[in-house]
């Protein structure tokens, strides 16, 4: 096995971060991923995020340089017409250089596909061991994990799996499992499985009994915080997880780069301060600026299930960017306000924000800091003495990251020696890739020993505009030597060339896993909630033994009211109306009304869920 695939794959902390397009890519790889995952130019469960071949091949080229990958999601529903010029895709793809496709559809593995690896989308609905297991067997490298789960689920699916886990650790959250989520395509049209989620859970609806009697109004009820998992991720790699997963295809390069910053600067001291673990890609990075998720979008913090359920997962007053808390208004001038609270540093150009009292979110723009006063762009009616104020735009923080704000190196150790015909110069980097390359020269001894060898190193240790930094410079003479600095300029060069050359020879791509034969999916009939949208699916679940399928969602047969969203988020537990919680109090029931649309709630209190049920709008 090469160096780079690293013999025990499941020692190797992988850093996985989101890329809207090809600039984004590189810049997630220059700030830290091991790999990153981006869209193809069709059936990427984002319609908004899509990449050409030669943008995917650009960036598979970047990453690998650093012995990263690129994963390209492949994770919609296809209908039949769509499964030659998928399958076709899948092979154009692999072409570019794509390491990994990430996939929902099961339709596509009873197609001719190329070598490629495979990963299992979260979109397939990974909760338990048995589904895992099976994903496993047929041929999966890959499982990405159901955001809900807790770390004894995860314990109990990897010591029941050998396949590499995937998680995500930061971003935004369904409020749904994902892939069991129904309710845009029911009122709109626009499936999520086929990446086109109006996000009508990010609405505010109103909380209501059947006679109508409203018990929440107008509140952001299914909206959640973002995930944050910056203080699990020692539990998690315990629990076993190995890819930890950045949400973020749509997000600006701003929260890409310092998002990746953040968990990259995490990771590396789990990995400097543990030896039985290694990163999954080769450099170390060095930053700009500090990072810290909290100027970058998110709706609040939330570890979600990972510990058991608890209060404030959701986000109910807004779905927008609040923002960091700054204090509150204690006087309003005629051309701004001043606030106390902790002593921020605002600047000129600073984004602000408030509530007003019926909760809507007003920005404004902070023109100048004078002393205490804060002078706004202009007059903002509702804003009084007590009000909260929150920072939602940091300009000096923006304007760093607007620059180049990485730099990552691979370290090398360098060794000169003589030979026969002269000097030789072997690099050998941080994974044990290494190159020799020869100068034929006249040994003549130096006038200056000290001078001689301390120009030597000064010349081999220049890899500025390289891709590499100088960990040792060694030096194997019998005596120093006279060697010019031309000389050594030239050697340098030609050896970083040959190590660069020798890293790309010696990256490969992850293999498929072999598919193990007569293996049953472990339920024998699937309802729509199954996802299976076209025949080549249907054909790949029948061989896995299942005997009675329903067409998805998006074939538009269900009749009547079905369940159209399943939750852990519960809105009864977070509006204290659980009777499990609260003793004495009823269970009554309950429906949400969102614009015109009314949906009923059903409790399935044993397994702690919610289902949002509705019907299909023709």
């Amino acid at each position: 096995m090469h160096p780079q695939t690293h013999s025990h794959a499941l020692n190797r902390l992988e850093l996985l971060a989101p890329a809207k397009n090809l600039a984004y890519g590189i810049e997630a790889i220059n700030h830290g991923a091991d790999a990153v995952y981006m869209g193809g130019p069709a059936f990427g469960a984002r319609s908004a995020a899509g990449n050409s071949l030669d943008d995917i091949e650009a960036l598979a080229r970047h990453a690998h340089r650093f012995g990263a990958q690129v994963f390209v999601a492949f994770n919609t529903l296809l209908h039949d017409h769509e499964l030659e010029q998928a399958r076709r895709l899948t092979h154009q793809i692999y072409e570019a250089g794509a390491d990994a496709l990430i996939v929902q559809d099961m339709g596509l593995l009873a197609l001719d596909l190329p070598p490629i690896a495979l990963h299992a989308s979260t979109q397939t609905d990974n909760r338990t061991p048995e589904k895992v297991k099976f994903l496993q067997d047929v041929g999966f490298s890959q499982v990405v994990l159901a955001r809900e789960l807790s770390l004894a689920q995860i314990r109990e699916i990897s010591a029941a799996t050998n396949v590499q886990l995937e998680f995500f650790i930061h971003g935004a959250l369904c409020v749904s499992y994902s892939g069991q989520c129904n309710i845009s395509h029911a009122r709109t049209g626009r499936s999520a499985n086929r990446g086109e989620c109006a996000q009508l859970c990010r609405l505010p609806c109103s909380l209501q009994k059947p006679d109508g009697e409203v018990l929440v109004a107008d509140s952001h009820l299914l909206s959640l915080k973002d995930m944050d998992q910056t203080d699990n991720l020692e539990a998690l790699i315990a629990a076993g997880i190995r890819s930890f997963k950045i949400e973020g295809r749509l997000k600006g390069l701003d929260y890409v780069k310092n998002v990746t910053a953040w968990y990259r600067k995490k990771l590396d001291a789990i990995l400097d301060s543990r030896s039985d673990l290694v990163a999954a890609s080769a450099g170390r990075c060095s930053y700009s600026f500090e990072p810290d998720p909290k100027k970058s979008f998110n709706r609040g913090a939330t570890d979600y299930f990972l510990n058991g359920r608890q209060q404030g997962i959701d986000s109910t007053k807004s779905p927008k960017y609040v923002g960091e808390p700054l204090g509150r208004v204690t006087k309003v001038t005629k051309d701004g306000i001043e606030i106390d609270g902790k002593q921020v540093t605002l600047n000129n150009g600073d984004g602000l924000g408030f509530f007003k009292p019926n909760n809507e979110l007003v920005g404004m723009r902070l023109n100048k800091v004078e002393g205490k006063q804060l002078l706004l762009s202009e007059r903002m009616p509702g804003l009084k003495v007590g009000t909260e104020i929150y920072r939602n735009h940091d300009q000096v923080f923006s304007k760093m990251l607007e620059k180049a704000s990485a730099d990552r190196r691979i370290r090398v150790d360098m060794m000169l020696a003589e030979c026969d015909e002269g000097l030789s110069l072997t690099l050998t980097d941080e994974q044990g890739i290494s190159a020799t390359v020869m100068l034929p020269c006249d040994k003549l001894p130096a006038d200056n020993p000290e001078r001689a060898l301390q120009q030597a190193r000064d010349q081999l240790g220049k890899l500025g505009n390289t891709l590499f930094v100088a960990r040792k410079i060694e030096l194997v003479v019998t005596r120093p030597l006279f060697i010019a600095a031309s000389q050594l300029n030239g050697l340098r060069r030609d050896g970083i060339a040959a190590l660069e050359a020798a890293r790309v020879a010696s990256y490969q791509r992850p293999e498929r896993r072999i598919a193990l034969r007569d293996i049953n999916y472990p339920q024998h009939r699937l309802s729509y909630l199954g996802n299976v949208l076209n025949s080549a699916a249907e054909q790949f679940f029948r061989e896995h033994g299942v005997e009675r399928i329903a067409p998805a969602y998006e074939a538009n047969k269900e009749e009547g009211e079905v369940v159209l969203m399943i939750t852990k988020h519960c809105i009864r537990y977070s509006q204290n109306l659980c009777p499990k919680e609260v003793p004495g109090l009823k269970a009554e029931p309950l429906e949400l009304k969102m614009g015109k649309d009314t949906f009923r709630l059903r409790f399935d209190c044993n397994r702690c869920e919610m289902q949002v049920m509705g019907s299909l709008k023709r």
